[in-house]
């Protein structure tokens, strides 16, 4: 089926799970002119569980503003059930900025990527604690933020970066940042910050994850994307993947195999989250997949 993105809206929700749940959600809906397009939910217990939905609707036919919508559907189906939830509009692009060290893979597929409308977003600038690929990303008509960190200013090139994003970002992505955010940061976009992990968490934690997996003489090299929180590598994964290996490649040969897979992990990642098909449930996610 095809649907304007103009007309689509979605409906996120986790609660205790009990009978009559989707009934509430698809007569509201039905009540108020909204035309359901796409449907999935998952319950993590049959008895006693927690219930997760997300759903598309069409919105031409609605009754009310959207204002209207969401005040009477908190008062009369979210309340009721016990409800976290959320109504966001495909039209509303979310503004994504993109933090990055020196290595370019995985941000100039992101560029590209957005700048062709592949990705549902829109990237207002680039923070970098280098100046190496400013004339890459200029080139794309994002502005460009040159912010050095060391061990002696990192509290201040921390309140700098923030001070960039306040108020202009929804999410932002570490395209292979090379440095740990303080929880200070992270807890002003909690599971709006998306890292890359250059390895099959939790295996090979740490610098030069290549060499080790070569020192080690993996068969599988991997990639890991999650949400960042306050213990370092241990947010909620979103994606991952492999790459099957042999002891013929190089510890050269797995790093490019490696960013090919980090590439693929990342836009998944970055794209299902844009796309609102991912739930925080505690340490894990839930994610909806076409």
């Amino acid at each position: 089926m095809t649907v304007n993105d103009a007309d689509t809206a979605r409906l996120l929700v986790t609660c205790p799970d009990k009978p009559g749940i989707i009934s509430a959600v698809s007569t509201f809906l039905y009540n108020h002119g909204a035309n359901i397009t796409d449907f999935d939910q998952h319950s993590s217990d049959a008895h006693g569980g927690t219930f997760f939905l997300r759903l598309e609707f069409q919105t031409p036919e609605l009754d009310c503003s959207r204002e209207a919508l969401r005040n009477n559907f908190a008062r009369r189906v979210a309340e009721p059930y016990g409800m976290q939830w959320q109504i966001s509009y495909a039209s509303e692009k979310k503004r994504m900025a993109v933090l990055v060290s020196r290595h370019d893979h995985v941000l100039m597929d992101l560029l590209w990527r957005t700048s062709r409308g592949d990705l549902p977003a829109t990237i207002p600038m680039v923070i970098s604690n280098h100046d190496d690929l400013r004339d890459e990303v200029e080139r794309f008509g994002i502005e460009y933020h040159h912010i050095p960190v060391s061990a002696d200013n990192k509290a201040e090139a921390e309140a700098q970066t923030l001070s960039k994003l306040e108020g202009k970002v929804d999410v932002v992505v570490l395209a292979r940042y090379m440095q740990i955010l303080s929880p200070e940061f992270v807890s002003h976009y909690p599971h709006r910050v998306i890292n890359i992990h250059h390895s099959f968490l939790p295996a090979f934690v740490g610098a030069n994850p290549y060499q080790q997996a070569h020192d080690k003489g993996v068969k599988l090299i991997g990639a890991t994307s999650h949400y960042v929180t306050e213990d370092l590598d241990q947010g909620p994964i979103i994606e991952q993947n492999v790459q099957r290996v042999s002891h013929r490649h190089s510890a050269a040969e797995l790093r490019s195999l490696g960013q090919d897979v980090e590439r693929q992990v990342m836009l998944r990642a970055v794209r299902w989250h844009l796309e609102d098909r991912v739930i925080v449930d505690g340490n894990k996610t839930v994610v909806f997949v076409k």
